[in-house]
């Protein structure tokens, strides 16, 4: 095994050790294979996250061994690192990474990072969150045929509210549909935009979607996951690898594939090819600046016809107006 390397990347010489170790098992892609990748993809990735804070998700024997989030950097990073003080849910502050180029990235991977969570919001401007993420996961007998037909209609309305709106895979079973946004809106208004989003949609397709942020509510349908708007909260980013034996990326699509793309066959071997022969699906995204105004009427909307905050999750404080935080099938009954 080759003891380390040098990679020259944005005006940085970055460290590699262990460059020919396996990270993922299917075809045999060394921690090399992924740094080549990232490069490969360097312009748009940066487009997508350049600037935001990630936590980092380290697995130093690849996809298939242990792993363990890491928010802070960690002791003897070079200090051309640019960092920023990002907070939990209850005030814990610590100093996490921030994409500020590939040389970032690069750095990342070689300690074992091999995808990114990201912060809705650039490391400069921390109080706005200028990201919508909606999460399509499915779960029990929920297909991706079923999460293709939840993107479609979400993204069906946000058109009808004049919001454009991109989606990626989530390199692994779901879909991810983001909206970019005006810097004007911080996340506790993102979030209440997406639980009227959720309800919304819930209410047009009852037998397809829901907002029931409880499980055994759920039943056989998709759930709008609002929550992924929570303040501090990462969502897996844009051209991130994931921890899979076959290095599936999460990869920007254009909606006019969706009914038709295999998302595991979207991997650090293939991708870049994809881009060449498909272009770039969110080329337009960093200039974007939507607004959030259409949804936070039907909050407002909403709201006025008596309905009650949306549950949060459990590492939140009580939120005003939220309903009591317990299962259904746990409360006391009257």
């Amino acid at each position: 095994m080759t003891d380390a390397i040098e990679v020259e990347v944005a005006g940085r010489s970055v460290r590699v050790t262990s460059p020919d170790k396996v990270f993922f098992s299917r075809r045999g892609e060394t921690k090399l294979d992924l740094i080549d990748y990232y490069l490969a993809v360097a312009d748009e990735m940066m487009q997508a996250v350049g600037g935001r804070p990630t936590m980092l998700q380290r697995f130093p024997d690849g996809a298939s061994g242990k792993s363990f989030f890491q928010k802070r950097v960690p002791k003897g990073a070079p200090n051309w690192l640019q960092t920023t003080t990002v907070a939990t849910p209850n005030g814990t502050t610590s100093e996490a990474l921030v994409l500020a180029d590939i040389a970032h990235v690069v750095w990342a991977v070689n300690i074992g990072s091999l995808g990114f969570h990201v912060w809705p919001y650039p490391a400069v401007k921390p109080e706005i969150a200028d990201e919508l993420r909606i999460d399509l996961d499915p779960h029990g007998a929920v297909s991706f045929d079923d999460v293709r037909f939840a993107a479609l209609r979400v993204h069906e309305f946000l058109d009808e509210l004049g919001m454009h709106s991109w989606i990626k895979t989530s390199g692994s079973k779901g879909l991810h549909i983001y909206v970019r946004l005006a810097p004007n809106w911080d996340s506790y208004q993102v979030r209440a935009a997406a639980v009227a989003l959720a309800r919304e949609l819930t209410r047009r397709h009852p037998d397809r979607l829901t907002d029931a942020w409880w499980k055994e509510e759920r039943g056989d349908r998709v759930f709008i996951d609002f929550n992924q708007n929570a303040p501090h909260k990462t969502v897996f980013g844009a051209w991130s690898a994931r921890a899979r034996v076959a290095a599936q990326v999460s990869t920007p699509i254009p909606w006019s594939v969706v009914d038709s793309v295999d998302p595991n066959e979207l991997t650090i071997a293939t991708v870049p090819g994809w881009i060449a022969d498909n272009g770039h699906a969110w080329a337009d995204y960093g200039d974007a600046a939507e607004s959030l105004e259409p949804l936070l009427a039907l909050h407002e909307r909403d709201m006025a016809n008596g309905m009650m905050d949306a549950p949060w999750p459990p590492v939140y404080p009580k939120q005003p107006n939220e309903p009591p935080r317990v299962a259904p099938s746990r409360a006391k009954k009257p």
